[in-house]
């Protein structure tokens, strides 16, 4: 469906992994305004480039985050090139953002606490969903339980989590 550019496939895409694209690419970027258009643009690209998508090389949300990726990496060469005039290296990069991700240990805006509170089922979906970039597909094989639960699971983990925060 995505091939033929029905937007409906890119409406299901972008419900289903958006949160997973997104956080990848902030992780990368490290700039909230920054990862925003940068999510848009990964989607374009994702709708433009969908007949280059080969099932037998891969899984689609791995070509997914491969396009992610590759625009984020884009985005910091050319700030990096523009401010500094070099492009660091790819380790240099890394290494910055192993750093960061210590730095921004979600513990600091007591979004675990909150997760806490949470049925131990539904805070084991919540972590791989939202802090690992799990798909609910993968989250569903690694738990061994039925897509259909995990998205019922999830469902219900969110509107705890909203009746926790109010």
């Amino acid at each position: 469906m995505l091939r033929s550019k029905n937007e409906q496939a890119i409406r299901v895409l972008y419900d289903h992994y958006s949160a997973a694209l997104f956080g990848v690419v902030l992780r990368i970027v490290n700039d909230r305004e920054t990862a925003e258009d940068l999510l848009q643009e990964v989607f374009v690209r994702i709708w433009n480039n969908a007949a280059s998508y080969d099932v037998s090389r891969g899984r689609l949300y791995t070509w997914m985050l491969n396009i992610a990726r590759n625009v984020s990496i884009d985005k910091l060469r050319s700030r990096d090139f523009r401010n500094h005039g070099q492009v660091r290296s790819l380790e240099d990069y890394v290494n910055t953002m192993e750093n960061h991700q210590k730095e921004m240990n979600v513990d600091v805006i007591g979004l675990k606490k909150l997760v806490g509170k949470l049925k131990p089922e539904q805070q084991q979906l919540v972590d791989l969903l939202y802090f690992n970039g799990y798909t609910q597909t993968e989250a569903a094989e690694k738990l061994g339980i039925p897509l259909g639960t995990v998205k019922t699971r999830i469902k219900s983990a969110l509107a705890a989590l909203r009746e926790i925060m109010q």
